[in-house]
């Protein structure tokens, strides 16, 4: 597990966390956080890479392939996310109308597809642990842009879990062989919770990040801050990320429906 947080040394400009050509960290991913202010542009075009293009806050005007979509977003805890998906070759202009900052996510893919733009409409939602599982202690909102299922042409996942105050998530714990990415954002710049990962126990903190590429995981926000944080998963040769969850075996009675009855009865 590797877990980065260059929050007080970000820039304006494109921020590189994890650069595939010369560290992968496990990944065979390169990540990053583009910071722009109002009249910035910064374009993309990757001859090996797809990209995916995430809006954490602000306006931008993304251009590609002829299409343009105006995407404003002010914030990623109120408001859905617009997120495009682009082969290797595409050319990708991203113009600044405000303060803008944007998620992105890069890998190989030999394969030519068309560009996706997922929108506020097109967003899977899953409200996990809204049932009163655990007495509420991992309820969640569980966001998908593309996965295998509706992007199969991807060799990447990416989504955002919005982690409500005081919260737990990714849990009870689980792991799966494909790497993952987590980029954690908080509601407060002082916000901060918890990870754990493979033994390791790490603080969170606003644009953090964390790799992971081995062990049982899990994630809690401290109460009072409500955390949302992007998950990025590289499908991994002959074995792609689909839904796949390994729960800890000594945590997996956390799932019956009673697991915390005992606690006030008897």
């Amino acid at each position: 597990m590797t877990y980065m947080n260059p929050n007080d040394r970000l820039k304006r400009g494109y921020n590189v966390y994890i650069d595939a050509d010369t560290d992968d960290l496990g990944t065979q991913m390169d990540v990053g956080l583009l910071l722009m202010e109002a009249g910035d542009e910064y374009v993309i075009e990757e001859p090996e890479k797809e990209c995916a293009v995430l809006l954490f806050a602000g306006a931008v005007e993304i251009v590609w392939n002829g299409e343009t979509c105006a995407a404003k977003r002010p914030d990623c805890f109120r408001y859905e996310a617009y997120c495009l998906l682009a082969p290797r070759r595409t050319r990708i202009t991203l113009c600044a109308k405000e303060h803008s900052e944007l998620y992105i996510q890069k890998t190989v893919n030999e394969r030519d597809y068309e560009p996706v733009m997922f929108t506020p409409e097109t967003v899977q939602t899953q409200h996990a642990g809204a049932n009163g599982e655990l007495m509420g202690a991992m309820r969640r909102e569980i966001k998908t842009f593309f996965d295998y299922d509706n992007a199969p042409f991807s060799n990447m996942v990416l989504g955002e879990v919005l982690n409500y105050p005081g919260k737990w998530s990714s849990y009870p714990p689980h792991h799966h062989p494909q790497p993952e990415v987590y980029f954690y954002r908080f509601d407060y710049p002082d916000g901060f919770g918890a990870g754990f990962a493979n033994g390791e126990i790490y603080r969170t903190g606003h644009n953090g990040m964390s790799v992971i590429t081995s062990g049982f995981h899990s994630q809690v926000t401290a109460p009072g801050y409500a955390m949302c944080y992007a998950w990025g998963i590289r499908h991994l040769d002959g074995d792609p990320w689909r839904k796949t969850r390994i729960d800890d075996p000594e945590h997996a009675w956390l799932w019956q429906p009673d697991a915390n009855d005992h606690i006030f009865k008897g």
